[in-house]
């Protein structure tokens, strides 16, 4: 896990919508719950990227157990990840 690469990807004003839970990160909560080794991502496929949009497809597993397929829309601000948003639908464990 790297807090520093992870720090200088994200913009200052990053917001990480989870609309399952009803909740918006803020950059700080992000790096926390990155660096919590409480996600851990594989087979990560970018499906499509420009200057201003990502999509990403990746399968996640979580210290709980569940897994996930996590399909992931990102937005770019002066070269960062500005808005995260995720769609998953869940894996048998």
């Amino acid at each position: 896990r790297d807090e520093a690469g992870l720090n200088d990807c994200l913009h200052d004003d990053c917001k990480f919508t989870l609309h399952a839970a009803g909740k918006i990160l803020s950059k700080s909560e992000v790096v926390s719950w990155g660096m919590s080794g409480d996600v851990n991502r594989e087979k990560v496929r970018i499906l499509f990227e420009n200057d201003d949009v990502g999509v990403e497809h990746a399968f996640v597993s979580f210290d709980d157990g569940n897994k996930q397929a996590v399909l992931a829309f990102y937005t770019y601000k002066d070269g960062k990840i500005y808005t995260v948003e995720t769609g998953a639908s869940n894996l048998p464990k």
